[in-house]
């Protein structure tokens, strides 16, 4: 059974003010096959450890590992990551203007499985997963993320889900900007995702709708770089009823 293990993870990054201690040491261990939920407020360092975890040069670690299967992801690139098998989703996917959606999908694949797939299989998986999200055939040929509504880019980020098959997979607010019929498309492409592969789940997120299509098995609670509650779908509720302020308050109780 594949893991990502989480151990006292501590992260800064450098700001016009000094450096920024964001991350204060979280600890997290997610199992192949299930989903966690980090729930927090703005500013509570949920995507610094997405990006984190897939390696984004911004973000300088100060302690901790982040393990998958016992192997140091901290050690490697991001495109190593990306081959160990780790999948971000990110909250703003980038232009890559000159690129087709084709083009891309297809190097990505090559680039993590170490090989081209056969062509007339993997057309007929990309038109697949395609229909499925309802993406019309015509994006394929598209520039990546060119012109693309927010719903759009969404789609195409879990269309790469789908097709690069990853063990763990790392949602950074997926929901933002989704309505409602989108975000039932996206969460069916998770969902479908996970069904087909088995994989871990990472799905960040303000807020528990998308929760009513991603069923979690835990949730984890993010205020001020750290991990101050865990436990089971229930917890998103009472957050969605009780808020975040009583965390918020105990943090800066504990800061003081």
């Amino acid at each position: 059974m594949s893991t990502l293990e989480i151990h006292d993870l501590q992260v800064s990054v450098e700001t016009d003010q000094g450096t920024k201690h964001i991350l204060k040491g979280v600890d997290l261990t997610i199992n192949e096959g299930e989903t966690h939920a980090i729930m927090g407020p703005n500013g509570s360092g949920k995507s610094t450890l997405a990006y984190t975890i897939a390696g984004h040069p911004k973000y300088h670690v100060e302690g901790g590992s982040v393990k998958l299967d016992g192997v140091e992801l901290l050690d490697l690139s991001p495109d190593e990551r990306a081959r160990a098998g780790m999948f971000l989703a990110m909250q703003y996917p980038v232009e890559i203007p000159g690129v087709t959606v084709s083009n891309f999908l297809r190097t990505a694949k090559t680039a993590i499985a170490g090989e081209a797939p056969a062509l007339r299989p993997w057309i007929k998986e990309v038109r697949e997963s395609m229909t499925a999200l309802r993406m019309d055939s015509a994006f394929a040929e598209r520039n990546v993320n060119e012109g693309f509504s927010g719903g759009e880019k969404k789609r195409h980020e879990i269309l790469q889900l789908e097709l690069l098959k990853p063990k763990f997979a790392v949602l950074d607010e997926t929901d933002s900007g989704l309505d409602v019929d989108a975000l039932k498309i996206v969460s069916e492409g998770v969902n479908r995702a996970k069904d087909r592969t088995g994989m871990g789940v990472l799905l960040i997120t303000h807020y528990t709708r998308i929760l009513r299509y991603i069923k979690p098995d835990f949730v984890h609670v993010f205020v001020a770089g750290r991990v101050a509650e865990e436990g089971g779908p229930e917890l998103a509720d009472r957050l969605e009823e009780e808020g975040y302020d009583r965390y918020v308050a105990a943090a800066d109780a504990g800061v003081a």
